[in-house]
């Protein structure tokens, strides 16, 4: 599931801009969510559902705008196939992290055992992967060629991420782990501006602020009244 997750990021990242590709990944929310009530039978209280629809109207806002970004405007890019893919990304990590979840918390299993355990069944899968679509450039330039400063440092990322994913999923949830992500959108639309010279439309903006309201109303929690005698 998660091999499969990353190569359809990967076809998403290329097909939409940085801003557009990690608001519309925030329909993992709505997907985990899903799952969770679905897997591990909990039930969402009504602003948590109301919380999920603003995220779902915030994500079809950006989907409709169109944000031009100067830089890479000579890049060949299918929007519907980056949506399609950050979708399908969507409801696969949805899935995986709460059958993860189910898993960390129902044996006495260490993180550091399971993520080798996912790793020796995702390896071979991904390398049959590159070796069906790219087999002729791997022989004859070498499995590591292209690996620069660049790769190297996102593969670090995405190691450390893994296990730190891991580690929220053990101690906390998935959906909160989804929740304390989305920052990065805001984070990421603001710096978009800067390195990609990346024009956002008042219609993007708004669908960035429903996203992280959702966020919000969404962990919020009413305290009780205090009861003085």
């Amino acid at each position: 599931m998660y091999v499969l997750q990353n190569n359809l990021l990967y076809i998403s990242a290329s097909n939409l801009d940085a801003a557009t590709y990690q608001v519309t990944y925030q329909l993992k929310i709505l997907t985990t969510a899903f799952f969770t009530v679905l897997i591990l039978k909990r039930r969402l209280n009504t602003m948590q559902w109301l919380a999920l629809l603003i995220l779902l109207l915030g994500v079809l806002l950006v989907q409709q705008a169109d944000p031009s970004s100067k830089s890479l405007r000579t890049l060949d890019q299918n929007r519907q196939l980056g949506f399609l893919s950050a979708l399908g990304a969507a409801l696969f990590t949805g899935f995986a992290g709460v059958f993860l979840e189910k898993i960390l918390k129902s044996s006495d299993v260490s993180v550091w055992v399971r993520n080798i355990q996912l790793s020796l069944v995702s390896l071979p899968l991904a390398l049959c992967t590159a070796y069906v679509n790219d087999g002729t450039e791997l022989s004859s330039k070498g499995f590591f060629y292209g690996y620069d400063f660049f790769v190297c440092f996102l593969i670090l990322l995405n190691a450390v991420g893994g296990l730190t994913v891991a580690m929220v999923v053990k101690h906390a949830d998935n959906i909160l782990k989804c929740f304390a992500t989305s920052l990065a959108t805001l984070i990421l639309s603001i710096s978009s501006i800067y390195l990609f010279n990346l024009d956002l439309s008042l219609q993007f903006i708004l669908g960035v602020i429903l996203v992280l309201v959702s966020s919000f109303l969404y962990n919020y929690r009413v305290s009780p009244p205090i009861i003085v005698d």
